[in-house]
């Protein structure tokens, strides 16, 4: 069937259709989950899948699914996700789900008799708007917990029940949803690098054989306020100082001890925050990542330690709150064999490359084998307006997803 391919066209025009929904003013995309602009999305793929004659389901996440139904109830599964972070790019989790769907499609166009049932899925939340990353997902994988879900405020301050409540979903319905899920035999993910490998390697499609794994904490710096012109350098407890000197002997730790891992400050608050006053609190975030379980651990240890160590010298307090965590996953062989396989017979060049960033499939791995196809991010860019990619590289992913769909539901 290697000359059976997607409607392209069909494709492209459902990525321009979708774009415009959460466009805007500073030329992104904003479709934070159960936002306006998102259950526009929603209701705009539930329409899509049901013209397509697919059969539609809602689980108690709110997770959309659009079934194919084979001669078996195994489902082969595939997607991603519609929501972005605020001013994102377009293709981000966009391209898996629209995709999938584009396969399915055709696969029914086709009339085609398969042993597995497959579905196109959008999991909800998968940027972490609402509370950690991946809550469609989680609750899918029955990886949720109720008094977390319960206490938990969105990062617009907003109970999580109460945004559940008005999207007509609940605690209840979101912790309901493993038990709706069918027996899912395989996920594939088709989805942006987010990062500059594949485009210096001048190459269509990653092939993902792990995905790093991760450590989000809230911290903070509590030293004392005071004025700025009167306290006497050395008698500061400056909690932007401690922060200052905490990124870089952090920064110089993990690279000189765990080469490959990554740490990132991505936001810093300071407290009272005015011109004219020494910071007495510095909030940040503090984000670890590595693709070995163990290195992880060991990482976030030694950085947690050198926080309080650098606290201590200056005279502060270090207090910190994990918010996420997720453990590294590695593709399984059997996966990655065959979809090399499956490139080598339509002729594509690809390069096998590790994900720093989490996808959905990191946590269905959890249930079932996955597999993702990355095509090249231009310029390495990724969650702002500038996100772009070359529809070439789509085209040649997307009919690799469709034979990999056949490939596994044929079994």
């Amino acid at each position: 069937m290697s000359e059976f391919k997607v409607n392209f066209e069909r494709l492209v025009k459902d990525l321009e259709e979708l774009g415009k929904i959460g466009q805007d003013q500073r030329g992104g995309v904003s479709r934070p989950s159960f936002s306006l602009p998102d259950m526009e999305a929603r209701k705009w793929l539930k329409e899509r899948i049901e013209e397509a004659g697919l059969i539609s389901r809602l689980d108690g996440a709110g997770n959309i699914f659009g079934r194919l139904p084979g001669r078996s109830q195994q489902v082969v599964m595939a997607g991603s996700h519609l929501d972005t972070v605020i001013n994102g790019g377009h293709y981000d989790g966009s391209i898996g789900v629209l995709a999938a769907l584009e396969c399915l499609r055709r696969i029914k166009e086709e009339n085609l008799s398969l042993n597995k049932t497959l579905e196109v899925t959008s999991f909800t939340d998968e940027e972490g708007n609402l509370v950690g990353d991946f809550l469609g997902s989680r609750a899918f994988t029955g990886q949720l917990q109720a008094e977390r879900l319960k206490k938990a405020r969105t990062q617009f301050g907003h109970p999580l029940e109460e945004i559940l409540q008005k999207a007509g979903l609940s605690v209840d319905s979101v912790l309901q949803a493993s038990e709706e899920r069918p027996e899912v035999v395989a996920y594939l993910e088709l989805h942006i690098e987010q990062g500059p490998l594949l485009e210096s390697e001048e190459v269509p499609i990653g092939l993902v054989s792990a995905i790093a794994g991760k450590r989000y904490y809230h911290g903070t710096f509590i030293g004392r306020a005071g004025q700025a012109g009167t306290t006497p350098l050395e008698l500061r407890q400056d909690a932007f100082l401690t922060l200052a000197d905490f990124a870089v002997k952090a920064t110089q730790l993990v690279a000189r001890k765990y080469y490959g891992n990554t740490i990132t400050i991505g936001r810093v608050v300071l407290k009272p925050g005015s011109f004219s006053i020494i910071p007495g609190e510095a909030d940040f975030t503090l984000d670890l990542r590595s693709q070995d379980s163990q290195s992880l651990k060991a990482m976030e240890a030694e950085v947690l330690s050198l926080a309080s160590e650098v606290a201590s010298t200056r005279g502060l307090s270090f207090y910190r709150q994990l918010v996420d965590s997720t453990e590294p996953v590695d593709i399984p062989e059997s996966m990655l064999e065959r979809l090399k396989n499956l490139c080598q017979k339509l002729g594509f060049n690809y390069y096998v490359l590790p994900s720093g960033a989490g996808h959905d499939a990191q946590i269905l791995s959890s249930i079932c084998p996955v597999g993702m196809i990355f095509i090249p991010s231009i310029d390495g860019l990724s969650h702002t307006p500038e996100e772009a990619i070359n529809f070439k590289d789509l085209e040649k992913a997307a009919n690799l997803l469709l034979q990999a769909l056949l490939d596994l539901a044929s079994e």
